[in-house]
């Protein structure tokens, strides 16, 4: 008798990537070379040579969310991120409202940086061969290659976004190194971090600058179903993505200012900001080493992109399961494990943006990137606030062995930090793209508007199909071992 029992429906790969692949992920989205190649001038500019500190408070800050964060990452083993840990905090409408907020900020993150890499690889080209391709054709074969990275299984871009976030931080090793040979421009000096500098006026608008920076770091737990031994694994790449990121952002900040001197870094900045990095590197290294920095700068853009469009597929493909967006985002490569669905959907989008800015004749830096970017950056801050409200209503509705410092202190004093956070961003948020007040205003009014849409979708769901919304961030019903803590007994009240 045959048998008609159809296969199993194919699955993410189970304990593929180990704390150094999520690492890479994390690190890789944040962009360690563009951000400082093509921010930190701007930091120097707006807040002076106290500029490393804000890196690192931005750091201390955010490790210190990561506490209470990766805690509670022991015991939710749902896919969705930020999301299911908001639901099983603050109850189900929070939920669809903070997973609206995700699709958002993650999608932003990654469409708007098309126009960066547009722009990017346009000047590359034109400065070393002399080719003068429009942005708008690079910025979509990047579309297409991002695609494809993301089409493959996800260890394939492990191993991808290993190769270029290392050739990305050696070349800015490459530097400091021969600053300190030389002992930079008058001697070295650590004057940046005298608290004359770091309480200099226009610090708070470096810290907008430097929370930006870790852009994407919180994604750790998105990789929660293909990580060997996720307990464990997450919360060492989230602890290390951040320490990594903190340090090498302010060493490299304060590098800089070696290279060109304290009294003279501000002015160098000043006449040119985008060459401040390449005439350094030039100087001290080569100027070998300034083209390596121009490739390197698009090949930091390409790993950060992958980066942001795998982490949406698993976002797409977590609330498809859910039954809040098409099922068929939910579908799953049956040889490379991939949700290549979401990732088809999410490329057609960026498609659609980027052609519709090239036809608006719009700018792809000051506009398709900035626009495009500053409320998915806002969103994402807004979550990392709503998450660490979440960990200790959470914690009080279950039974744990956690103690108090990782469930309620560490949480509130990460609350009060990151609600700061938010706030120096809204307020310097012309600092960041360069717009008219109106068009600042609408770019925050975003943010609270696609919760808002949230919630109200909420509701419609709970009326009309009662069951898929009980089921919304529910704790999945198998789990590759060993992962440690088991689902709480009883789903907290709040999500009701």
């Amino acid at each position: 008798m045959t048998d008609t029992t159809p296969p199993p429906a194919p699955t993410l790969r189970r304990g593929t990537l180990g704390t150094a692949d999520i690492a890479f992920f994390v690190v890789s989205a944040a962009a360690p070379l563009t951000v400082m190649a093509g921010v930190a001038p701007l930091a120097l500019l707006v807040g002076g040579i106290g500029a490393p500190a804000a890196y690192l408070a931005a750091g201390i800050t955010l490790a210190v969310f990561a506490v209470g964060f990766t805690t509670m990452s022991r015991h939710v083993r749902h896919g969705g991120g930020f999301y299911a840990y908001i639901t099983r905090g603050l109850g189900r409408p929070a939920g669809f409202g903070a997973a609206l907020l995700a699709l958002l900020g993650y999608l932003a993150m990654n469409i708007g940086v098309y126009g960066l890499l547009g722009s990017a690889t346009h000047d590359t080209l034109r400065s070393l061969v002399g080719w003068n391709v429009p942005w708008p054709v690079l910025a979509l074969l990047g579309v297409a290659v991002i695609w494809f990275g993301g089409y493959r299984s996800i260890d394939f871009g492990a191993k991808v976004l290993g190769v270029l976030l290392l050739s990305e931080t050696a070349i800015l090793v490459l530097l400091a190194v021969a600053v300190l040979a030389k002992g930079g421009a008058h001697g070295l000096s650590l004057s940046s971090f005298a608290p004359s500098r770091i309480s200099a006026g226009g610090m708070p608008g470096v810290l907008a600058m430097a929370f930006a920076a870790f852009t994407g770091f919180e994604s750790t737990v998105i990789y929660r179903r293909e990580a060997k031994d996720p307990a464990r694994t997450i919360p060492r790449a989230t602890y290390i993505a951040v320490a990594f990121l903190g340090l090498f952002y302010a060493f490299i900040v304060w590098t800089i200012i070696q290279a060109y001197g304290d009294k003279d870094v501000v002015a160098a900045a000043a006449k040119d900001p985008t060459g401040l990095f390449f005439s350094a590197i030039g100087s001290y290294v080569g100027p070998w080493a300034a083209d390596v920095m121009h490739v390197l700068i698009v090949t930091s853009l390409l790993a950060s992109l992958l980066a942001f469009h795998n982490a949406t597929n698993r976002y797409g493909l977590a609330m498809a399961e859910e039954g809040v967006l098409p099922a068929a985002l939910g579908r799953i490569h049956p040889r490379h494990r991939s949700p290549y669905v979401a990732g088809v959907a999410q490329s057609v989008l960026a498609v659609v943006v980027v052609v519709a800015f090239a036809v608006a004749g719009a700018d792809p830096y000051t506009q398709l990137l900035l626009w495009v970017n500053t409320p998915g950056m806002l969103a994402l801050v807004a979550l990392q606030l709503l998450a660490a409200v979440a960990v200790p209503l959470y914690f009080r509705r279950v039974t744990h062995g956690e103690g108090v410092l990782r469930t309620v202190v560490a949480p509130a004093v990460a609350t009060l930090l990151l609600g700061a956070a938010l706030w120096l961003v809204i307020a310097n948020v012309g600092l960041l793209t360069g717009a008219s007040a109106t068009v600042n205003l609408t770019l925050v009014l975003i943010v609270p508007a696609a919760f808002a849409l949230g919630l109200g979708y909420a509701l419609r769901v709970r009326a009309g199909r009662p069951g898929v919304y009980a089921r919304f961030a529910a704790e999945p019903t198998e789990e590759t071992a060993p992962d440690a803590a088991p689902a709480p007994e009883a789903e907290p009240a709040a999500t009701s």
